[in-house]
């Protein structure tokens, strides 16, 4: 796949451990100042973490593993729960940096505007093995299969927390659910009443501004309104000039929550939304002697959703809930023209009255149309593509053992318009040894069903110079990626094995191990090449097929530990290991093999909060990127209860890195530069 592949700078060792010794200072130095401090007479002074202890957290709800909600504890599954707190104190602008902090989740610029995310490796610009929701709303695109993560964006005060599963939940959630789920939670409008203006000025966040208010319109209404504007600055170039890829967009919504008497709640919400994100391009070209047309231009992204939700609760036994919304989006630049209109119905139904048991079943139906227009490179046969996709799922959890071991079965049962009827199944299990303790298992069959543009598409790829290497003949070579009609979907079988216990009220470990095995991977059969003209050239196609089985295996940590009142430190470690077996299109060094993230969180003296987030992220050798170590520092102040000050410094051991190069788009991948950004947030 073409691209333009940057050196990276090497770091030598010694300032790799300066910056080592440095980061620990920073570390250290607050805990010493304020054990200092803390004498009898200055305890008022100190604004403990909230009372914070490590048994709340582990009965922390979540929603995603079983569409129920269930203490962090009791799920069996690979969870972690990334908490308004956590995104407050992180010093995140969005929601790919805050999914650093996750084990097992893999997140690298590949620009300015553009990210790389993924779950348990094949990371990309689409990442097609990671499902994303938005309040239930799925952002997954039919188009590429993947996630446009500088689209998938909302005010970050408004989030109460985003639940990460690692591994497969495609036996309740369906296709591309492979490698994992990130369930994206606003908070209930009641919980945010009143006023929020919040904003700041940096070097790379140049400005951004939010505005919120809510209010109750009635005795059991409430409503929201939002808006949020930013503009972010360029990458820089290896050389440090600009990579003209900044950032600005604007957005607002709302959402009008309603509860009644009789155990029933609607929701209604909606988001509009318009931006520009700068992008370089090298299309493919005829023209010597590069070969290569560089094209810098603007890309344009604007849509907008409505969402409602209805749920109704009776005696506790039953619950139903009925979700429909509406997806509108369009994306328009020199490589993709596109328009896509998505509309969703899902129903489901949990039933507890049975013994032993809680069933859960449901149906859904999606119907997506996008209009596609042909462009330079790009072209899509048939311009335009209606897809339909009708599923029902049931899942039972069986209660063997009261209070100790349980046993959950179930599976997705979906038909799309490409490969038919898929069934994903799952089984798990959940055993409590003793009180605070979970051991748990699963097995299970997810697939990734084919994108519109492993079928339809047409794409210009590269063009290999005549007289090259590559290429000694007198006549260029042009190499062009063909969909196929024949492109099945990838599947999985996962075995994963996790163990999560509570040591004491100051120490939680969440330990999780898996195996997966992938067959029909995505890869090419390559043909020609042919005499094609005018002007003559030589024409070489790869089209796109199920050619690769690999497997994968690895491990992943998180250690929560309250060393003292004032004093949370968080400590996820992944390591992530892909084989392939074959050579061909290699696909199994696009994650790093280790990832460290280690992070602080301080209450100084009489006001001010001090956090410290180190990480630390391996080579990437197949895409020529080099291992990276750098560190995030956020000093905040709280004057009164209703005012915030933050003076945030990112990505601080490095000058500029490079995180990331793109194998698929021709895209100029550039490097991610120290920032520094001051926030002010006022609540009124």
């Amino acid at each position: 796949m073409m691209n333009v592949h940057f050196e990276p700078k090497r770091k030598s060792c010694r300032v790799r451990w300066t910056v080592v010794l440095v980061s620990v200072a920073l570390l250290l130095w607050p805990a010493i100042d304020v054990a200092d401090a803390k004498s009898e007479t200055d305890k008022e002074t100190i604004r403990y973490l909230k009372s914070l202890n490590l048994e709340d957290l582990a009965g922390l709800e979540v929603t995603s593993v079983s569409k129920k909600t269930e203490k962090l504890s009791d799920a069996a599954a690979a969870v972690f729960v990334i908490t308004e707190e956590d995104i407050r104190r992180s010093g995140a602008t969005n929601i790919p940096e805050a999914l650093r902090m996750v084990p097992g989740v893999q997140v690298a610029h590949i620009d300015a505007n553009k990210w790389a995310v993924t779950s348990r490796g094949f990371n990309g610009s689409f990442a097609n093995k990671l499902l994303v929701l938005i309040d239930g709303r799925t952002v997954y695109s039919p188009l590429w299969s993947g996630v446009f993560w500088n689209i998938q964006d909302t005010m970050l005060e408004d989030i109460e927390r985003i639940e990460v599963i690692r591994g497969p939940g495609a036996s309740l959630w369906g296709a591309n659910a492979v490698n994992g789920i990130i369930s994206i939670i606003t908070k209930k409008v009641k919980d945010t009443q009143g006023g929020l203006i919040s904003g700041g000025i940096g070097t790379e966040e140049r400005f951004f501004a939010h505005a919120r208010y809510g209010l109750q319109s009635s005795e059991r209404s409430h409503l929201r309104l939002y808006t949020k504007y930013f503009n972010r600055d360029a990458g820089a170039q290896p050389d440090g000039s600009d990579g003209n890829d900044d950032w600005s967009g604007i957005r607002g919504g709302f959402r009008f929550d309603w509860e009644s008497k009789t155990s029933n709640e609607i929701t209604l919400q909606g988001d509009l939304y318009s931006q520009k994100a700068g992008v370089t391009y090298d299309f493919a070209s005829l023209n010597p002697p590069n070969y290569v047309d560089t094209v810098l231009e603007d890309s344009d992204q604007s849509g907008g959703n409505l969402l409602t939700r209805w749920e109704h609760t009776s005696s506790g036994s039953s619950h139903i809930a009925l979700q429909i919304y509406y997806d509108h989006t369009r994306a328009k630049d020199q490589l993709i023209d596109e328009v896509r209109d998505t509309f969703d119905i899902d129903f489901q139904h949990r039933i507890e009255s049975i013994p032993r048991n809680e069933v859960i079943w449901g149906l859904g139906y999606r119907i997506t149309r996008d209009e596609t227009v042909d462009l330079r490179n790009t072209r899509f046969d048939p311009k335009d593509r209606t897809l339909n996709l009708y599923s029902g799922f049931i899942q039972d959890r069986i209660a063997i053992v009261a209070d100790r071991f349980w046993l959950t079965l179930g599976s997705k049962f979906e038909h799309n318009d490409y490969t038919g009827w898929e069934v994903q199944p799952t089984g798990r299990f959940l055993w409590k040894p003793r009180e605070k303790h979970s051991l748990w298992g699963a097995v299970s069959r997810a697939v990734r069903t084919p994108s519109r543009a492993e079928r339809d598409v047409q794409f210009d790829l590269t063009t290999i110079p005549p007289g090259s290497p590559e290429n000694p003949g007198p006549l260029p070579v042009l190499v062009r990626v063909n969909g196929s009609d024949s492109f099945e979907s990838e599947e999985v079988v996962a075995f994963e094995l996790g163990y999560r216990f509570l040591v004491n009220d100051r120490m939680l470990w969440d330990i999780a191990a898996f195996y997966n095995s992938y067959d029909k991977i995505n890869a090419s059969i390559s043909s020609g090449p042919t005499p094609a003209g005018p002007p003559p050239y030589l024409l070489a196609t790869e089209t796109l097929a199920n050619e690769e089985k690999l497997d994968s295996r690895g491990i992943e940590v998180a250690i929560d530990l309250i060393p003292t009142d004032w004093w949370k430190v968080d400590l996820a470690y992944t390591y992530l290991r892909l084989n392939q077996d074959s050579g061909n299109n290699d696909i199994s060094g696009s994650s790093p093999r280790n990832q460290l993230s280690l992070r602080s969180t301080m209450d100084l003296l009489r006001y001010f909060e001090f956090d410290l987030w180190i990480r630390y992220v391996d080579e990437l050798p197949r895409l020529n990127v080099e291992d990276y170590f750098t560190f995030d520092v956020r000093l905040g102040w709280k004057p009164l209860t209703n005012l915030e000050v933050a003076l945030v410094g990112q990505n601080l051991a490095n000058e500029q890195q490079l995180e990331f190069v793109d194998q698929f788009l021709p895209a100029r991948s550039t490097e991610v530069e120290r920032s520094v950004y001051t926030k002010v947030a006022w609540m009124f």
